[in-house]
């Protein structure tokens, strides 16, 4: 058990500093929901961010906002999160090689390893602490997080900056789309649920948390627990492990009061995440969010930040999507994410 106490999120909505909470949505209409940047000369010498690429740039500043917001100066660890690391670094090299043969710029080679990110925050904070990277794919956020708790639970850490980030750029985009992955061509991203066309929306973001041992005023939530499931035989398989995580951590499926689905867009798959949460939550609201902020590794970081925020305003924004009638109270939201019914993760917020 732990708590959300601070939060510093760049996304494709408005989730800065002083934007309020998905007052109205963004509209995107591309290739992909690309992020709303800061002015990072607020958070990151402008001669330092010079030689930092976007993805770098997006970490260190999410990262302080989310430490300004904890009214923290310095964290105890600083575990990252990535499904892809800098894209747009490791395309720079290896369009060098390709074009032409001779001294390569170092400097996008030694930005595109994955611990890049994490490391940078360190030296820009001056942090010493443990320091670490998780690169799982759909489980990197979660394997962050499940690091916090232990930490905190060994108490070699009080207060654990942690976070998820991924970046799309359009030359991956079209790379991956001959898969059938992504859209096949632009959309609007509010017409995500009605559009009918295959794939899901590609999206991006930048999401730290302060994941702490003691509540303060700032307290956002509770952080109950974090399970993942890979490749669940069935959706009766996946609907049991669900309730296996409730009953481990002293709840039942009557107890989540709001669950924030996984579904990305793609029929086939909305349609087994719909299965799996109405037999296991049956009484539970549902609502969707990745019309919000598109599909993308780290994407966890993003429901997270919703679920802290409704927990402690105790209000649903009109921004997403409700699958069913509001709840009447917000004690419990479960964060049920999937990537293409593969990678399930569980995330218990809590009052």
């Amino acid at each position: 058990m732990a708590y959300i106490n601070g939060i510093g999120i760049i996304s494709p909505q408005n989730t800065l500093p002083g934007s309020g909470f998905l007052v109205t949505p963004v509209e995107h209409k591309g290739e992909f929901l690309k992020c709303i940047e800061p002015v990072y000369k607020s958070y990151i010498d402008p001669i330092a961010s010079r030689r930092m690429s976007r993805l770098i740039k997006m970490g260190i500043s999410a990262a302080k906002i989310c430490l300004l917001d904890a009214g923290l100066e310095m964290p105890d660890a600083i575990i990252t999160g990535t499904g892809l690391g800098s894209v747009e670094d490791t395309e720079k090299i290896l369009g060098e090689l390709t074009r032409e043969e001779r001294f390569l710029n170092p400097t996008p080679f030694i930005q595109s390893t994955y611990n890049t990110i994490s490391s940078q925050i360190a030296i820009n904070l001056r942090c010493h602490q443990y320091n670490s990277t998780y690169v799982h794919r759909c489980f990197s956020l979660e394997s962050c997080l499940t690091d916090a708790l232990l930490q905190i639970a060994d108490c070699t850490a009080g207060n654990v900056l942690t976070g998820g980030i991924d970046e799309m750029t359009l030359n991956h985009l079209t790379i991956i789309r001959r898969l059938g992955l992504w859209k096949p061509g632009p959309i609007r991203n509010l017409d995500l649920w009605t559009s009918g066309m295959p794939g899901a929306l590609a999206g991006e973001g930048a999401a730290y948390f302060i994941i702490s041992s003691e509540r303060t005023l700032k307290t956002y939530a509770q952080l109950t627990a974090v399970e993942t499931l890979y490749k669940p035989g069935s959706t009766s398989d996946a609907a049991a492990a669900a309730a296996h995580f409730l009953s481990g951590n002293g709840l039942s499926p009557g107890d989540v009061d709001l669950v924030l689905m996984g579904n990305d867009g793609l029929a086939e798959h909305d349609m087994v995440c719909n299965e799996i949460i109405a037999a296991a939550f049956p009484q539970a609201s549902r609502l969707l969010y990745k019309h919000l902020c598109g599909e993308y590794h780290t994407v966890s970081g993003f429901a997270m930040f919703l679920a802290a925020n409704i927990i402690q305003k105790q209000q649903i924004p009109h921004a997403l999507i409700p699958l069913s009638e509001p709840p009447g109270k917000l004690d419990h939201i479960l964060i049920h994410n999937h990537f293409r019914n593969t990678d399930h993760s569980f995330i218990l917020i809590s009052r």
